[in-house]
């Protein structure tokens, strides 16, 4: 019987230390493997933020004008006598482009000038009585009387000039009006009448455009108000002249803001000495509104997003850091940040995808992957 109670308590422990020895071999084993497959820190890349200037612009479209710009008209009924322009051509102010027949206005004035002739040999004349008259009254050999009727002839001869120099003055600005005129220097458009024609009062003749310099109108939001001053540079490019830039300033801001589109109207001016610009050309503006002389600048991968919100890793004592930033300005492929980091910081560019805040990272400078060649 004792025999027996050995063999089975033999029996128990065999059973309980074979159940220990699986069971440590089944976590022990585990655990070890586990302790073998953790991963290392993850490899990231860094670069510290350049430091240089950039400047702000403000993007809109214009459309150019001349400088001065007029459509030439009659102002007369009559008929084209003579064409003195070209096509094209640049003039100076008050150089004639178009006269007309005005040969009935012309025996007008004629006519007017004979009777200020007449008028003023008449007052001489009278003139001349009144000297020998007032002479004889001294003698007493005139009366008085005769004296004052003579003053008063002189004085209605003189009127009789002045109105016929008035008269003159008048048919002198109507003749005026049948030659038409550059009002300033500047280049003709094309010619819509002929030699002949008859021309009615509002009669369009030509255009006259003075595109030495060139004028463009645009709009810009309201949040560049604060900047906005005459002088701000400006550049212009148009599909007309691809890889051309066109440089301007700004000459003129409107009082008022558009309360439809929020946005503010500027004038701005262009030498136009080669007359690439054309009046009514569709430009694309570029204005400067701010200038900063020491911006952070970081490659546009650096950032994550979060909604709305943006965030760089940044490496501190091997771990990576999250932080918060607000972005400035965005040019090809980088990006400005105004707040959130600073020059000496290092912040990952490669391997965002497997870090996290406070996370351990093994970090080294960024190097840039080499384009292949064909």
């Amino acid at each position: 019987m004792r025999l027996v109670t050995q063999l089975g308590v033999i029996a128990v422990l065999g059973v309980v230390g074979a159940g220990g020895w699986y069971a440590y071999q089944e976590w022990g084993g585990k655990a070890a493997a586990t302790q073998r497959q953790a991963p290392p820190p993850p490899a990231v890349e860094f670069v510290t933020p350049t430091t240089r200037q950039v400047v702000e612009r403000a993007e809109a479209v214009g459309t150019a004008r001349a400088n001065e710009s007029v459509t030439l008209t009659a102002k007369q009924t009559g008929t084209v006598a003579r064409i003195l322009f070209q096509e094209g051509q640049t003039v100076r102010a008050g150089q004639a482009l178009v006269e007309l027949e005005s040969r009935e206005r012309a025996a007008d004035m004629d006519s007017v000038r004979a009777e200020i002739a007449q008028a003023r040999a008449a007052a001489d004349e009278i003139r001349q009585q009144l000297d020998r008259t007032r002479a004889l009254r001294a003698t007493g050999n005139a009366p008085e009387a005769r004296v004052d009727q003579l003053e008063s002839q002189l004085r209605a001869a003189e009127g009789r000039i002045r109105q016929n120099e008035s008269r003159l003055r008048a048919a002198d600005a109507r003749l005026d009006d049948f030659r038409i005129a550059a009002p300033f220097e500047g280049r003709v458009g094309l010619r819509q009448v002929s030699v002949g024609a008859l021309l009615q009062p509002g009669t369009v003749v030509t255009t006259l455009d003075d595109v030495r310099t060139i004028k463009v109108d645009f709009s810009i939001p309201e949040q560049y108000l604060g900047v906005l001053r005459q002088g701000l540079a400006v550049n212009a490019t148009t599909p007309a002249f691809a890889g051309r830039a066109f440089q301007g300033a700004v000459t003129a801001i409107d009082t008022r803001v558009d309360p439809a589109t929020r946005a503010v109207r500027l004038n701005a001016t262009f030498d136009n000495a080669d007359g690439a610009l054309k009046p009514g050309m569709f430009l694309n503006i570029g204005l400067a509104v701010a200038t900063r002389e020491n911006a952070l600048i970081v490659p546009e991968d650096a950032l994550v997003a979060e909604g709305a919100r943006q965030f760089v890793f940044v490496v501190a004592d091997g771990r990576s850091l999250r932080r918060e930033v607000k972005l400035g300005l965005r040019q090809q492929g980088e990006v400005e940040i105004a707040e959130g980091i600073a020059a000496t910081d290092q912040i990952i560019v490669r391997g965002l995808q497997r870090v996290r805040h406070n996370g351990p990272v093994r970090p080294s400078p960024f190097r840039p992957q080499n384009t292949p060649t064909s």
